[in-house]
């Protein structure tokens, strides 16, 4: 049995704080699983800083002190790129992947569309809480079905291909959210999509403001001038009616004070 890791390193420290962990860690799946889940939990998936026109930077000083010292979120390149970073010095193996995402059309958006990791354990699972509404611990490549609150979760393989596909059941019918491969990137690799991403008025998240985080019980969202509360597969949602109320909402149910960011 692996022994367990007292931290001590303030920065990780602050990190698995910030996450609501103050535990030992174990290098292992049950405390994988504890991380992600606490992430998703914790840290919500944003995207005001593209809203207020503010770049998205990728290097670690930069998504520590937002997401860390800050208290905020982040898209999948900020929330999956750092928690890569914690995992590593926490003693996991941990690659980056680039992931195509679904279009409304049926087709797959372009490489570095989406950031994903693989963690290495006895066998490898996809980690992944910067994909907003989406299963809250690690997904096994072998089509092993993860189920909780937010749905049914599954890897499939591409026949003769190393293609694999992240699907969620909808309806009753598996649906592809996105497609990747293996091929282990580095930050860098997804330089040119974080721009395209925040920059062009092609991509989703220049258009419209999208806070969301996960619930014990289901969802808490700023979908645009709504607020949206989930519980399982209920949705109740009401409109904002000022910039002061949506201020209030980020910080009652999001933790964050823009006025301090």
């Amino acid at each position: 049995m692996p022994n367990e890791l007292t931290v001590k390193e303030p920065n990780i420290k602050r990190y698995l704080e910030r996450i609501g962990i103050t535990e030992a860690i174990v290098v292992d799946y049950i405390s994988l699983r504890h991380i992600q889940e606490r992430h998703m939990l914790s840290v919500p998936f944003e995207n005001l800083n593209i809203i207020h026109g503010i770049p998205v930077e990728l290097d670690l000083d930069s998504l520590y002190d937002k997401i860390v010292d800050k208290r905020r979120g982040g898209y999948c390149y900020e929330l999956n790129g750092l928690l890569a970073w914690l995992l590593k010095r926490l003693g996991y193996r941990v690659s980056l992947l680039s992931g195509r995402v679904i279009r409304d059309d049926g087709s797959f958006g372009p490489e570095f569309d989406h950031m994903a990791l693989l963690v290495h354990l006895d066998n490898d699972y996809i980690v992944d809480v910067g994909f907003g509404d989406s299963v809250r611990s690690p997904l096994p490549l072998s089509g092993e079905v993860v189920t909780d609150v937010s749905g049914s979760y599954r890897i499939t393989h591409e026949i003769d291909s190393d293609v694999l596909f992240f699907q969620k059941k909808l309806n009753g019918e598996w649906v592809s959210e996105y497609r990747f491969t293996l091929t282990s990137r580095h930050i860098e690799d997804f330089r040119h999509m974080n721009i395209h991403q925040q920059t062009s008025p092609d991509s989703h998240f220049t258009k419209n403001l999208i806070v969301s985080k996960a619930t014990p019980q289901g969802r808490i969202s700023i979908s645009g001038d709504s607020f949206i509360v989930t519980i399982g597969s209920d949705k109740e949602r009401r409109p904002i009616l000022s910039n002061d109320e949506q201020k209030a909402l980020l910080k009652i149910h999001f933790g964050m004070d823009l006025a301090c960011s």
